[in-house]
């Protein structure tokens, strides 16, 4: 059992004020497997007070000094990768393998990905040929408040707290008490690069206590929120009070759009894509939509595809998806299965219930419903694990229609050989991000959505410039 109750505030592990424990559960056992505290006020005011007290110093430092401090976290966790991947793996569920393959590599890559851009800010910048005498002056916001998910640990984390490091903002990170092992061990290598105190400050806590509390703090310039669409909404309410930025990255419900044209693996690749994580991407390809063509034998490939995908425990090696985080997503996504089945859809893979090779732990059956209408919940509601949507469609508006007709917009997938048709229907599709024919998004693109999936725009220039403000300066001196 490992226990770490300490919170990391000004540079150092100290005791929560009061001690709250809260037990991490092994989704593969459904048996503890840490104890961490959980924080309140009083540890909330004494980490932002310690960011506050920390920007000054930290805004005025050098941008090359903020640099050299990142290089420093990923010499770290190039050193002890592998710990990343084992406390990811444990805490939440990814298999060993995808833990080591996936979920811990997202570090290095968005980092590096940062600090590539990072080159390209100009921190005074002239209007235009004008205005000669004007400059927009870009500085760090302030202290900010980073509340990341369980789903995808580190990559979360990556995205706002090292942007926030370059820009010169001072932070309060609060990672998901589902998964915290990641973000403690994130913490030491932030403190063992030699990062000064206060400039990064983590709590354990939930949304209630901890999350609330940074939302509603006067000395929070910011809130960065990745979670669900229903915390975003009351994170907003609660940081309107004190009018602070606030960015969020919410839920999806993406469409995977399949033209008669596709190439051959496009269904296998949609289905895997779907079951990937065991489910549990914002950003997943739920609603598979088959030209009609094509359709019935996209369902009879969606079926055995998705029937071939094994489930067992994260701590083995293989391809296999593990279980979901926790028994209340488990219990959701057991309802929503036997909502579709209601519904009318046809159950052609998988199904309500344990798989048959486990009699304990949280693990779902790789499901597939066919003949689904867009209306349907399983069409509309974020299920958050390895369900997938079959949706037949006639012609290219039709497929557009389909596709926007969501309250979600975070990404959507084309998968045809025809050039031009992809490209009509990217500009046509209303979400922050389109991927077509399999193709991923390179290093430094913005991850973000629009509608109920939030607005921010993580990575890259974009990621760094959400942490930054514009000055605008009249009679600067020329050189």
């Amino acid at each position: 059992m490992i226990e770490n109750r300490n919170f990391y505030i000004n540079g150092a592990w100290v005791a929560p004020a009061t001690a709250r424990d809260h037990h991490v559960i092994d989704p593969s056992t459904e048996e503890p497997c840490a104890v961490i505290s959980l924080g309140d006020q009083a540890d909330t005011d004494a980490a932002v007070a310690a960011a506050s007290a920390a920007f000054p110093a930290w805004a005025a430092t050098p941008p090359e000094e903020r640099a050299a401090y990142v290089k420093a976290i990923l010499a770290q966790y190039e050193a002890r990768s592998e710990e990343m991947a084992e406390a990811i793996s444990l805490e939440m569920g990814a298999p060993i393998d995808m833990a080591r393959g996936s979920q811990a590599p997202c570090l290095p890559w968005h980092l590096e990905g940062f600090l590539e851009a990072f080159d390209a800010v100009e921190w005074i910048r002239p209007l235009g040929p004008h205005a000669p005498h004007d400059r927009i002056a870009m500085e760090p916001i302030g202290v900010v408040g980073l509340i990341t998910p369980w789903n995808w640990p580190m990559n979360q984390v990556t995205l706002k707290v090292i942007p926030a490091l370059l820009a010169g903002c001072t932070i309060v990170l609060k990672p998901s008490e589902e998964a915290p092992l990641s973000s403690l061990l994130f913490a030491e290598f932030v403190h063992d690069a030699g990062v000064p105190g206060g400039v990064f400050n983590l709590i354990n806590g939930d949304g209630i206590g901890v999350g609330s509390q940074l939302s509603r703090h006067d000395d929070v310039a910011m809130i960065s929120f990745t979670g669900s669409t229903r915390a975003g909404k009351a994170i907003s309410k609660v940081a309107a009070e004190t009018l602070k930025r606030v960015t969020l990255e919410l839920g999806g419900k993406g469409a995977n759009v399949i033209f008669a044209d596709a190439d051959e693996k496009a269904v296998k690749r949609g289905v895997i894509h779907c079951m990937g994580n065991s489910g549990q991407s914002c950003n997943a390809p739920t609603r598979m939509l088959v030209e009609r063509s094509i359709y019935d034998q996209a369902v009879e490939t969606a079926a055995e595809v998705a029937s071939n995908i094994g489930v067992g425990p994260a701590s083995e090696p293989g391809r296999h998806i593990g279980p979901v985080v926790n028994k209340s997503q488990w219990e959701k996504i057991q309802e929503m299965i036997q909502v579709g089945i209601d519904e009318g859809a046809r159950l052609i893979a998988g199904g309500p219930g344990l798989p048959e090779s486990v009699n304990r732990g949280y693990f779902v059956r790789p499901t597939v419903f066919a003949d689904v209408n867009n209306q349907m919940r399983i069409a509309r509601e974020e299920i958050f694990g390895p369900v997938l949507s079959i949706i037949p469609f006639e012609t290219e508006e039709e497929a557009i229609e389909i596709a926007n007709d969501t309250p979600y917009g975070l990404t959507n997938y084309v998968q045809s050989q025809d050039g031009a048709k992809r490209n009509r229907m990217a500009l046509a599709l209303r979400s922050g991000m389109v991927e077509m024919n399999g193709q991923g998004r390179a290093q430094g693109s913005p991850f973000g959505g629009v509608k109920m999936s939030g607005r921010a725009r993580e990575g890259g220039i974009w990621g760094i410039e959400e942490f930054l403000e514009a000055k605008a300066i009249s009679g600067w001196a020329a050189e």
